[in-house]
């Protein structure tokens, strides 16, 4: 089982200043999943407690010279402490930066490695950095799991196949910032918040509790998806009716979800996505936020990244 590549220029930027800050958010441990084509950072796929988070990247987005191979069709899984691989990586750039002209003008390699520690008599694997500078080389490593066996792996796999399903509608939304705000402000009033999103583009969210009703409302969002025109004869209703109304219709999906579970998908905002879209999964399955980034310079999706959370649900509501 091997794995050995180069960082490129890209990649460190990706990883060290959007997308480790914004997936050591959504938990302290994760799984690192790699294959001959794609890397994928996994939050809670086999455990189904929490929010699930999904971040891959092909192997050009973020590698050059990049090897792998292993007896289950060159696929290696582990799991590892994202601020640890954090620090690694930040320690590792400025070596780099200090001794040569950026942070890849000297070449910071990745890899496995297999190491004997002071307080152990067995080998214990590891994910090494190894910077190369002008008088030394700096090897940081970062403790991993031992690698998952190949049912573990097939076991991995199902869950990400199974994760990849989108919901039939996605809906835009605006402004993340602001639905962080009314966010933070909901988790002083209860701890389930009411999810409506509907076909005409409509995006309802509400928190209730015996002495308030606090609720947010954004109408004629992008819808990608299976999408509807809204009736003329709801337009000059209350935004709780019209949810109601639309979900009767089988226009609409409403879901029960935790405050908190919503505000940390919401952290995922700091691997600075070009848009974010909601959507609830089939049956009411769960509450999915889909980020989509765009190659510098362009509004063109960049198919070589992509991120999405899927969000628990605590009651089924309606669908």
């Amino acid at each position: 089982m091997k794995f050995k590549a180069f960082l490129t220029e890209n990649g460190v930027n990706l990883l060290e200043k959007r997308f480790l800050p914004a997936l050591d958010k959504m938990g302290k441990i994760c799984h690192l999943f790699l294959n001959r084509d794609r890397v994928f950072f996994l939050h809670n796929l086999l455990n189904g407690d929490g929010v699930q988070s999904i971040a891959q990247f092909s192997k050009e987005a973020l590698f050059d010279d990049y090897r792998i191979s292993s007896q289950y069709d060159d696929c290696i899984a582990f799991t590892l402490d994202i601020s640890l691989l954090h620090r690694a990586l930040r320690s590792s750039v400025s070596i780099c930066t200090e001794f040569g002209n950026g942070p890849t003008a000297n070449r910071l390699q990745i890899k496995l490695a297999k190491k004997l520690t002071k307080n152990s008599t067995q080998r214990l694997p590891f994910l090494t950095f190894e910077t190369k500078g002008y008088k030394s080389a700096v090897i940081q490593d970062v403790p991993i799991s031992s690698p998952l066996s190949r049912n573990q792996v097939l076991e991995l796999q199902t869950a990400l196949d199974m994760a990849q399903d989108l919901p039939q509608t996605l809906v835009q939304v605006p402004d993340l910032n602001q639905l962080q705000n009314f966010v933070d402000r909901m988790r002083h009033v209860g701890d389930l918040l009411n999810v409506s999103i509907s076909k005409y583009g409509d995006l309802h969210i509400q928190i209730s509790t015996t002495l308030i009703t606090l609720g947010a409302e954004f109408q004629k969002l992008l819808v990608i998806g299976e999408q509807a025109d809204a009736p003329a004869e709801d337009r000059n209703l209350s935004a709780q009716t019209r949810a109601a109304r639309a979900v009767l219709r089988g226009d609409a999906q409403s879901v029960q979800v935790s405050v908190k579970h919503f505000g940390k998908s919401l952290q995922c905002n700091l691997a600075k996505p070009d848009c974010a879209f909601y959507g609830i999964a089939p049956l009411g399955a769960c509450l999915t936020l889909v980020f989509q980034f765009f190659i510098p310079g362009t509004h063109r999706l960049d198919k070589s990244i992509s991120m999405h959370c899927r969000l628990p649900v605590l009651d089924q509501g309606s669908s």
